[in-house]
């Protein structure tokens, strides 16, 4: 089936499974847009810090638990390689990695967290944050956060693929964190039908719009399928303009790890109800098992999904959205678990991230974006520069009470489409936000911080009984969660 029937699309590539696909574009993507992936999309963990202390806060306690009883030896990262970008031999007992570190804004709040915490000295001093990703200039910009120079005795980076991490040796690892990763890592989408179990197959196609502005189209299709990037950027921008044709076939099992525990779980699935299958999350959570020491504090995955058989056998359920051209699929945290469990991974924890969060500051939080979305005029009739007002109105009244550890300047573009008038007084309030107020439209406040500006909120149309069931609203059915296992 066509996106859209009527954009007469020009075949650029064979049907291939959808995760085959879904590398190949990535690998596009981040190639051609990385260095602007918050235009896109942001994480929890873009420029807040909540998350990040959170992390730290439950590593220093564990790791202060643990040694109470028993300290740990001396333990070595092996590396062979000559290449001087993935750092040096460094003896460290407590050795964290982090698999996909965006901008390095998570890292660099774990480890000044950290600090602060270990006021003794036993812990943060003994710590070694590897940032691990494929991309060499996602690793540099990363490394270039502001916030981490302090920290650089402590920071490497590794370059290689998060599911096979070769160089790194077995037992090493005390701590990993892979965060809103495995959405973007390779998925299948499985359904039975009849007596088979089927996969999606996809087709990728060009809008005609785009076709006739590109005078060479054979050199632009060779291209783009040998994912050559310098030519790709000489050719109008496409990734937007990308139009699938799906199908589906029987499942090519030589190619799907763990198909025991797989068919054992479509057991519970209805017909034609198509199943996301992360195998990518798979392959890190197996080399988290090699490389995880027998008393480690584990592994913890956050990421948008669900553990719900209820909601995972529902037809209609959102498997994936695409942001930028780029694939993002939901987490099927059900399966994920019983794949843990395959891998002899015994200990598993499975809570919303907001329960993490707020556990770790001993209250409740909710996101900007929840009580945005308490509004009285919230939703679907206000106009996009309305709804930048509306955050913008919204973060100047928390910034009266609200006080960040951390100086960094909101960043926010003003739609095109905002009036004239409207675009002089929204950008008077950008200018005036203080640099150490709401860090990002994706930043996480605490009960206590919404009833301190409870007048100015109201000022701007908010109601409180509205704001308070948001507070204790419990989780969604498909939601951003923590997954943890050791």
């Amino acid at each position: 089936m066509l996106q859209d029937a009527d954009a007469l699309p020009q075949l650029i590539g064979e049907y291939r499974p959808l995760d085959q696909w879904q590398t190949h574009l990535n690998q596009v993507f981040y190639g051609l847009r990385g260095d602007k992936l918050r235009a896109y999309y942001q994480t929890f963990a873009s420029a807040d810090f909540r998350l990040a202390h959170a992390l730290a806060a439950d590593y220093f306690e564990r790791v202060s638990k643990r040694e109470k009883t028993a300290p740990r030896p001396v333990v070595t990262i092996n590396r062979q390689s000559p290449d001087p970008s993935r750092g040096t031999p460094h003896p460290s007992p407590l050795t964290v990695l982090e698999l996909g570190p965006g901008n390095g804004n998570l890292a660099a709040c774990f480890l000044s967290h950290l600090k602060v915490l270990d006021r003794e000295g036993k812990v943060y001093p003994r710590v070694r944050y590897v940032m691990v990703d494929w991309d060499e200039s996602m690793l540099a910009g990363a490394l270039a956060q502001p916030d981490l120079a302090v920290h650089r005795a402590h920071v490497e980076i590794y370059r290689g693929s998060v599911e096979r991490l070769g160089e790194i040796a077995d037992a090493t690892v005390d701590r990993i964190i892979c965060n809103e990763l495995w959405n973007d890592l390779p998925t299948k989408l499985l359904a039975k039908h009849g007596g088979e179990v089927e996969e999606e197959y996809l087709r990728p196609n060009l809008s005609e719009s785009l076709h006739a502005n590109i005078q060479d189209w054979s050199a632009f299709v060779r291209a783009f399928q040998d994912k050559d990037l310098v030519t790709l950027q000489t050719f109008p921008a496409f990734l937007d303009e990308l139009v699938w044709e799906k199908e589906y076939r029987k499942v090519e099992w030589k190619d799907v790890p763990y198909r025991k525990t797989i068919a054992e779980f479509l057991q519970s699935i209805d017909q034609e109800v198509l199943i996301p299958v992360n195998v990518g999350a798979f392959a890190t959570l197996k080399e988290a098992k090699r490389l995880l020491a027998p008393d480690a504090i584990g592994f913890s995955a956050f990421d948008a999904g669900t553990g719900d058989m209820k909601v995972l056998n529902d037809p209609e359920k959102p498997c994936y959205g695409q942001f930028g051209g780029q694939y993002s699929f939901m987490i099927n945290f059900a399966l994920v678990e019983a794949v843990v469990k395959h891998l002899g991974m015994k200990e598993t924890r499975l809570e919303s991230q907001r329960e993490f969060v707020g556990r770790s500051l001993n209250t409740n939080v909710v996101t900007l974006m929840d009580l945005l979305a308490t509004h009285p005029s919230a939703g679907p009739k206000l106009q996009p520069w309305e709804q930048d007002r509306l955050v913008l109105k919204t973060i100047r009244a928390l910034n009266e009470t609200f006080e960040s550890p951390y100086r960094r300047r909101l960043e926010f573009s003003l739609g095109t489409d905002m009036p004239p008038e409207e675009r002089e007084t929204s950008g008077a309030i950008l200018r005036s936000l203080k640099d150490n107020g709401i860090p990002d439209t994706v930043a996480y406040v605490t009960e206590e911080e919404l009833t301190c500006a409870q007048k100015d909120l109201e000022e701007i149309g908010y109601d409180v009984d509205a704001i308070r069931m948001a507070v204790n609203a419990p989780p969604s059915p498909i939601e951003y969660c923590h997954f943890a296992c050791r």
